[in-house]
């Protein structure tokens, strides 16, 4: 099922009743996602990506714009009317009833001719138990299940009518770091198995970029960017979406370019052909740095995170934004800890320049 919204906006009342401006949650938002992919939407808390969810699942009725499944106009459709399943951020099963009966609640509400035949009811929830394995579990009751079969019983609740959109409102965020990671990749394998058109909300950066088609990266209603994970990652079009993504965080520098050279203090780092003299933010991704001893940047060392596989280098630098500047090198560098400066060279294509005022990316060649 192919998903588009053209133009679509939502705005609230200001809560502020001396203010007649309205809050605008989503602020015409056009993408198209296409049938079949899991798409992500991404930002910070307030960005709008939860009143999206809720505009194409018909809990919001949109202030302007349309939405279509396929070729369908279903902005006034009722939510129960929409075929779509909603996975909700704190489950929302009920305690008194079994995991098999919590499973079998949405197709009991069915009416009419959409009502299948009890056995076909049956057949239907050991399906969608399966498909999340947790078979064995029909007969307990939440409170007996650990956080993440909970969610995987809201998921086979949510898949037993067979939606024609999935829909996911920070799902993994009451779980722990490892149970996160194995329940993202159970999603991501149910969602190829069933082959259904489904949006993972989430804050989580790392949580969207693993297991996402493509991402939307949304700020204050406003959409940034739309990619896959990767090249969003390695592509950012402006600084929001280069600070948002990424762990660590990039590392920003107060640089400005000069006669086709960008300089980080005094220090000339990098060629930047075709662009003009100016100041600019200039962004480094930790991976960006190369351990040299005549490194074209100086920094001053802080200490070493042990990492395993990598190291994390801790340093400082007078142009920088932040108090550290991280830089991940391979575990195989040896830093020499009695030394107070540390130099690196960089690699061009970790390293992205932004407009001070505009904040826009400003493209250059080495």
């Amino acid at each position: 099922m192919k998903v588009v919204f053209e133009n679509l906006t939502k705005k609230f009342p200001n809560r502020d009743r001396k203010s007649r401006t309205e809050v605008v949650a989503v602020d015409h938002f056009n993408f198209e996602i296409p049938d079949g992919e899991l798409v992500g939407l991404l930002g910070p808390s307030g960005c709008g990506k939860s009143t999206a969810l809720n505009l194409i699942c018909g809990l919001l009725k949109p202030t302007a714009g349309k939405i279509f499944f396929d070729e369908d106009d279903v902005t006034e459709l009722p939510a129960q009317n929409r075929g779509v399943g909603m996975v909700f951020q704190n489950y929302a099963l009920y305690p008194h009833l079994t995991v098999k009966q919590n499973i079998l609640f949405p197709l009991q509400n069915l009416k009419g001719a959409e009502r299948p035949s009890r056995g076909k009811m049956l057949e239907k929830v050991q399906e969608a138990a399966k498909l999340v394995q947790i078979d064995e579990l029909m007969e307990r009751r939440p409170g007996e299940l650990s956080g993440g079969q909970q969610q995987r019983v809201a998921i086979a609740r949510a898949l037993v009518k067979m939606p024609r959109i999935l829909l996911m409102d920070e799902p993994l965020s009451n779980l722990d770091a490892r149970l996160r990671l194995q329940t993202r990749e159970e999603i991501r394998r149910i969602q190829r198995e069933t082959k259904i058109t489904t949006v993972f909300v989430t804050h989580d950066q790392e949580e969207a970029m693993s297991i996402s088609d493509r991402i939307v990266v949304m700020n204050q209603g406003v959409v940034q960017q739309i990619g896959k994970p990767q090249d969003v990652y390695d592509d950012p079009c402006n600084l929001f979406v280069a600070k948002f993504l990424g762990t660590p965080p990039i590392n920003l520098f107060h640089a400005k370019v000069k006669a086709g050279r960008l300089y980080i203090g005094e220090e000339a780092v990098l060629k930047t052909g075709g662009v003009p003299d100016q100041d600019v933010l200039a962004g480094v991704r930790p991976e960006g740095f190369l351990l040299n001893e005549q490194g074209a940047l100086s920094c001053n060392l802080k200490g070493v995170e042990v990492m395993g596989r990598d190291i994390s280098v801790v340093s400082s630098h007078s142009c920088a934004e932040t108090a550290a500047v991280r830089s991940i090198i391979s575990a195989q560098n040896k830093v020499d800890l009695t030394s107070a400066n540390v130099r690196f060279d960089l690699k061009p294509d970790k390293v992205f320049l932004f407009d001070m005022r505009t904040e826009q990316r400003i493209d250059f060649t080495e």
